[in-house]
């Protein structure tokens, strides 16, 4: 089996948009983040070819792991979807997704689900939660060959300048519920967040940009032998080992799907991961732009300790 991992896309689509829903709240400093630079550092172009060099690849399931807008629109949505659509081409059944700090950009976008409504059909779960357990689109969960895929929401609208997630208490519970049931427990886990479960910030590093609960979810996860733990939020390519009791999840890292950068772990790209039948991770590599020949070709994802911070 093979899996394609892309993150951050970062879509920008302004055509319609009130001035004014750009000038108020948290949008006012993202708007003028892309002002600045980001409009020129993320060309949904990129995406497009992204996409399009994605499906030559004989892939069997694609994870998404946020950050699919820049400002949480309705158009940045909806422009997400044709892109899956047109230039991915694939079925909603062979692609999962998860939403990033951007798909949560502002409160209002939040309380009217907005990234669950428009991106519905990518998030139908293959397994019905208690009701008791059961608190919206997340967790979901797609069996797919050897493993089931599970995404959560590490998503929440925060003040400007602030992009930490929180999965929360309802989610753990759900996905301690799920990693009992058989038919997860006889697959190999692919868990999808958007912020790293294990990445060494410190400070008011670690309050602003990273998993405020990502202690709590690895103890929900001790008992999983093996299995991949998918995230973006960083823009760069890196994976690392992390043990539990049971054994070892690799927590793989995708940069961002559309960032033209002069760093080749940062350089738009989507990973690869290879999978046997019996569930064994066989192979982990990336496909990389290069921007001279607006191509991608195969690179290595760094491996990197638990402690360092890595290649920026």
């Amino acid at each position: 089996m093979r899996i394609a991992h892309f993150s951050d896309l970062h879509v920008l689509a302004l055509e319609g948009v009130p001035r004014w829903r750009l000038l108020t709240n948290k949008r006012v400093t993202g708007y003028a983040n892309l002002l600045l630079r980001r409009k020129r550092s993320h060309p949904i172009e990129v995406v497009q070819a992204l996409a399009r060099d994605l499906a030559t690849m004989g892939i069997d399931h694609v994870a998404v792991t946020g950050d699919v807008s820049n400002l949480s629109l309705e158009t940045e949505f909806e422009a997400v979807c044709a892109l899956l659509e047109q230039d991915l081409g694939m079925s909603p059944d062979a692609i999962t997704l998860v939403p990033g700090n951007h798909d949560r950009y502002t409160r209002g976008s939040a309380r009217s689900l907005r990234f669950e409504t428009q991106l519905e059909r990518y998030l139908k779960s293959d397994l019905e939660l208690p009701a008791e357990l059961a608190l919206g689109s997340f967790p979901v969960v797609k069996l797919r060959g050897p493993v089931a895929m599970v995404g959560l929401s590490t998503a929440v609208p925060r003040l400007p300048f602030v992009a930490a997630g929180v999965v929360g208490k309802a989610q753990l519970d759900a996905l301690s519920w799920l990693l009992a049931h058989e038919e997860v427990k006889k697959r190999t886990l692919v868990l999808m967040t958007h912020h790293p479960i294990a990445e060494p910030m410190k400070g008011m590093h670690a309050w602003l940009e990273g998993l405020r609960d990502a202690a709590e979810l690895m103890e929900r996860l001790q008992g999983c032998g093996r299995g991949l733990a998918l995230h973006g939020h960083l823009h760069r390519r890196v994976l690392r080992m992390i043990p539990t009791r049971a054994g070892e999840l690799w927590s793989v890292g995708a940069t961002s799907a559309s960032l033209v950068h002069n760093a080749s772990v940062r350089m738009a790209g989507y990973n690869v991961y290879e999978i046997s039948d019996s569930g064994k991770v066989e192979r982990v590599s990336a496909r990389v732009l290069d921007p001279k020949t607006e191509t991608f070709g195969e690179a290595p994802v760094p491996v990197v300790a638990l402690t360092e911070r890595g290649p920026r």
